[in-house]
């Protein structure tokens, strides 16, 4: 008998990146998720021998063009209406973040959507405050008539109240106005901190990482003193976030030298980026350095 490919016709090349390792978890696939796979040459009349770590040809009028973030092949139909002769050349091609810099964008992005909640919570707080301040003696008599009135609806004591809510409005009226405002303004400038290191973190800034551990071990000792006293489920959740965020700075972003420092996760990231990375997923592939070396980019 002869064999199946004699009987059934030629047989196929085999898409291209299947003999390739699998890996554990990656980044890049859900930044594929997020903003679809990051594929060039998709417009070219024709691939040139150099252009096989970009995109191959395959039967029927087919192409198989590689995601140079996930490195997954996506078969796409050859261009009716070219818009260029050849794919572009590797200078021209910005390329997306891959690997440990890509996982850290990630990281670094979920503690500023963290930071950016408490630029929210405590505007919001600071401008209550404040407008507290400004206002209080016209709510005052309000305030009182309100709460007296409810208290000898329910057959409870009329006064001043200790405990709850009332109890701390209560004290809020009595509180001086020089308070009210040096709270108010603390509460602002705490909340300008928060969005300072929000938009940092947000566009990957190392200035925003050294800021964000200091600010953040800073209120570690507050936070800590506070479970002396009573230890709540809020407070500790605070608490462990806010320590992993400094284990994370510190140990995986190398802050102050350590494990190399900058230097080192420079290295790291010019090793996970560009193109030799992409040639050591797919060996043999690629044509060597050549001249050009297409910047980072992100999603």
């Amino acid at each position: 008998m002869g064999d199946v490919s004699e009987r059934n016709g030629p047989r196929l090349q085999p898409a291209p990146g299947v003999e390739g390792k699998r890996r554990g978890l990656r980044y890049e696939l859900l930044g594929c998720a997020l903003h679809g796979h990051h594929v060039v040459g998709t417009d070219a009349a024709r691939l040139r021998p150099e252009d096989a770590l970009l995109a191959r040809e395959a039967p029927d009028g087919l192409r198989w063009h590689r995601c140079l973030r996930c490195d997954a092949w996506v078969v796409l139909p050859r261009p009716g209406r070219p818009g260029r002769e050849v794919p572009p050349a590797r200078e021209e091609i910005a390329l997306p973040l891959r690997g440990r810099p890509l996982r850290d964008r990630y990281m670094l992005r979920l503690i500023a959507a963290d930071r950016l909640l408490h630029f929210l919570v405590l505007g919001t707080l600071s401008v209550a405050v404040l407008l507290f301040a400004d206002r209080r003696e016209r709510l005052r008599g309000p305030f009182y008539r309100v709460t007296d009135a409810l208290q000898n609806g329910v057959g409870g004591p009329s006064g001043r109240h200790g405990h709850g809510l009332l109890g701390e409005l209560d004290r809020a009226f009595a509180a001086r106005s020089s308070t009210l405002w040096a709270i108010g303004a603390v509460l602002g400038a705490y909340a300008l901190l928060e969005g300072v290191e929000a938009v940092g973190l947000w566009k990957g800034r190392r200035w925003a990482e050294y800021l964000t551990f200091v600010a953040t071990t800073v209120l570690l000792v507050p936070e800590l003193y506070e479970l002396t006293g009573h230890v709540g489920a809020t407070k500790v959740l605070t608490l462990v976030v806010n320590l992993a965020v400094v284990l994370y700075l510190l140990l995986a972003k190398r802050l102050f030298g350590l494990r190399g420092g900058g230097r080192a996760e420079a290295a790291e990231r010019a090793r996970d980026t560009g193109w030799e990375a992409l040639e050591r997923v797919l060996p043999g592939h690629g044509h060597g350095r050549g001249p050009g070396h297409g910047p980072a980019a992100g999603e």
